[in-house]
């Protein structure tokens, strides 16, 4: 009986992430296609695998949507360890998330992505990627609030898919 309901609470991550990830996704790529920001986490994931613009995207966005998996099933970790889950507390999480994204792994990503130049560095070769900056400034004066609004938005989902009991 155990086993059915560790299997049922898998299935509710794995939906609900993937009900979050698409959300977050949908708020990022429509503050790019607003001109909000020129981030695209898909985009730049993608040309971590292909130096194809076209396959980079489309092999982005398959990691993205296994990242946000990934992901959900650590805030689900987070939420069993304290014993709580709430939309609020999801909320907390995806801002903390979302600073981290901003402030460290932007910052470091130049120095980990085959394609990226550096801030030092100008592009060349295959290093013809704008790096982001502090906090993917370098991609838009909004960039900072659009990416900690999606990555909100993903945890407080997560958040309330445990505190409605779905998990």
């Amino acid at each position: 009986m155990a086993s059915l309901e560790v299997l049922a609470q898998i299935e509710a991550v794995l939906l609900w992430g993937f009900i979050a990830t698409a959300v977050m996704t949908t708020i990022l790529s429509g503050s790019q296609g607003l001109g909000l920001s020129r981030l695209s986490l898909p985009f730049l994931f993608g040309t971590f695998i292909s130096a194809n613009r076209s396959r980079a995207t489309v092999v982005g966005f398959g990691l993205y949507l296994l990242g946000g998996w990934l992901f959900a099933f650590l805030y689900f970790l987070v939420f069993a360890w304290l014993a709580v889950g709430t939309w609020w507390l999801g909320l907390l999480l995806g801002v903390v998330h979302g600073l981290f994204l901003l402030v460290v792994f932007l910052t470091v990503l130049p120095y980990i992505h085959p394609r990226m130049a550096t801030e030092f560095d100008g592009p060349g070769g295959e290093r013809r990627l704008e790096p982001p900056g502090f906090m993917g400034l370098n991609y838009g004066r909004r960039t900072p609030l659009t990416t900690l609004l999606g990555q909100a938005v993903y945890g407080t989902i997560l958040g309330a898919a445990v505190q409605f009991g779905d998990w």
